[in-house]
């Protein structure tokens, strides 16, 4: 079995939650040295790569749908709006 890389998403999920945690307990909003917070920022990134300029990270998208679904399926949200005014009566 092989040991994970020093790429992995753990590892990254792992660099992000100790620089967030720094930047909550050190930020100069929350009465941390800006000096020092500077320092440790810098220190803390230096092991990770940086994202090449004008990349682009995708978070979610949404699916399109064709015009007959979206009929459809406001067709269905109205009859099931009707049906329930006419139990609640």
């Amino acid at each position: 079995m092989s040991t994970p890389g020093p790429d992995t998403p753990d590892d990254e999920r792992s660099r992000r939650a100790a620089e967030r945690a720094f930047v909550r307990a050190h930020h100069p909003d929350v009465g941390g040295d800006p000096a020092a917070f500077a320092a440790g920022l810098a220190a803390l990134r230096a092991g990770r790569t940086p994202t090449p300029p004008g990349s682009v990270t995708v978070v979610a998208t949404r699916r399109l749908r064709s015009a007959p679904t979206r009929l459809f399926h406001r067709w269905r949200r109205a009859r099931q709006r009707s049906r329930r005014s006419t139990r609640l009566q």
